[in-house]
């Protein structure tokens, strides 16, 4: 494990990042969903893709990479390609998962792979949808600690950046950057994916026009157990 100080827009990060095979050519670049952090990625993908310098990323905020600023999935997207450059990187591969899926179409890569990305909104259940409601007028009228009763347990935890953060881009609708994206693709899932659903999915798919789909009999974190599988095809499916 390694980090590197960058300043952008003013606003100062040590990004913690490990790299396997370091004398490859070309790269492929790993990054985390909301909540996670790289070692998730490593310890699912280190062991394939042998050819490939592989680039492990702790987003601010996330893992070891500390964050004291309110941020927007742009300003992920940017810190992350100046920290890129850092390391001379070609930017051949960028796999994201969940919200790194987000953070990678934002880079643009020769080679998109998406794995149960964020962007595509969907209809939140009654009940959050009322929370979100009556938090919202609770705010109005100056009960700001009150709504914090309402949080998840996982929001609970947050800095108030960082929550701030989550307020800024849980909602994003990416169709627009999905349908931009012009590049090769492999967008990957999780068939009982109940984070982000397979219609979702299925949706980024048919944005994307050159792009394939495959999904398995798994979860949201579906990747674990189908690292090898997903890394062949990465090997003959756009390279």
């Amino acid at each position: 494990m390694a980090t590197k100080n960058l300043i952008v827009d003013n606003k100062i990060f040590d990004i913690s990042y490990e790299i396997i095979n370091p004398t490859c050519k070309k790269d492929i670049i790993f990054l985390h969903g909301w909540g996670s952090n790289k070692d998730i990625m490593k310890n699912a993908f280190s062991p394939y893709l042998n050819n490939f310098r592989h680039i492990y990323i702790d987003l601010p905020g996330f893992g070891k990479t500390a964050n004291k600023y309110e941020l927007k999935t742009g300003d992920y997207a940017k810190i992350t390609d100046e920290f890129l450059k850092l390391l001379n990187s070609s930017k051949d591969i960028i796999a994201g998962h969940s919200y790194g899926g987000k953070v990678a179409t934002l880079l643009n890569p020769k080679n998109l792979v998406l794995l149960s990305s964020a962007g595509i909104l969907e209809e939140k259940p009654f009940d959050v949808r009322l929370k979100i409601a009556l938090s919202k007028f609770l705010n109005k009228l100056g009960l700001r600690n009150i709504t914090k009763l309402f949080r998840s347990k996982d929001v609970n935890t947050m800095s108030e950046n960082m929550y701030a953060t989550f307020k800024n881009v849980v909602n994003e609708d990416f169709t627009a950057h999905f349908s931009d994206f012009s590049n090769n693709a492999l967008i990957f899932w999780g068939e009982r994916d109940v984070a982000t659903s397979l219609q979702s999915g299925k949706k980024i798919a048919s944005l994307i026009k050159k792009s394939t789909f495959i999904s398995y009999d798994a979860d949201h974190y579906f990747f674990a157990r189908n690292a090898k599988d997903i890394s062949e095809r990465i090997e003959n499916g756009i390279l």
